[in-house]
């Protein structure tokens, strides 16, 4: 840690916060009874809520329930640098390390694939666009034959449920001439 980064844990209590506060508004409420009490005890400049900064899986944790049903109270670690302060989790529940992980894999993917684009030099983007586009239009090619025979298919389901018009019989001799 550098010399100017101070870390705390938390226990926030919340309930007196939203209890007297309509149930659509409790949760959104807690959020700002978390931001104001982390304001107040890592002394924030001028105690501004707006320079301390939720985690998103606390958030989305804290929203999980709803609106009107925002825990009672929360355990947090708050980490100041400089004149923010960063919120987040003392312990990560199991669900919020799952989101955690698959939210990583992903960036992870993002990375590789903008590092293996940005390596390749322009002739070979080049040569590779070219081959783009020729496979791009073959798929294309296969798209279309696809959806004609599935145009076709559901033509002739529809002709299967229409009655053709039939004649009708007379039977009297009299109506025949």
């Amino acid at each position: 840690m550098a010399e100017n980064t101070l870390e705390r844990e938390y226990v926030v209590p919340l309930r007196r916060a939203w209890l007297h506060v309509p149930h659509y508004n409790r949760t959104s409420k807690a959020i700002k009874t978390i931001k104001k009490f982390i304001a107040k005890h890592m002394k924030v400049e001028d105690r501004d809520p707006n320079k301390v900064k939720l985690d998103v899986y606390l958030n989305n944790d804290l929203w999980f329930r709803g609106r009107a049903n925002p825990p009672s109270r929360v355990k947090v670690k708050a980490r100041k640098e400089g004149d923010k302060v960063l919120v987040t989790f003392v312990e990560i529940p199991e669900s919020v390390k799952f989101l955690k992980a698959k939210n990583e894999r992903i960036h992870q993917k993002a990375d590789k694939i903008a590092d293996k684009v940005s390596k390749e030099p322009a002739d070979e983007k080049a040569k590779a666009s070219s081959e783009e586009e020729k496979k791009e239009e073959v798929e294309k090619e296969k798209s279309v034959a696809e959806h004609n025979m599935k145009e076709a298919e559901k033509d002739s389901k529809v002709q299967k449920h229409v009655t053709q018009v039939k004649e009708p019989k007379i039977q009297r001799m009299a109506l025949k001439k």
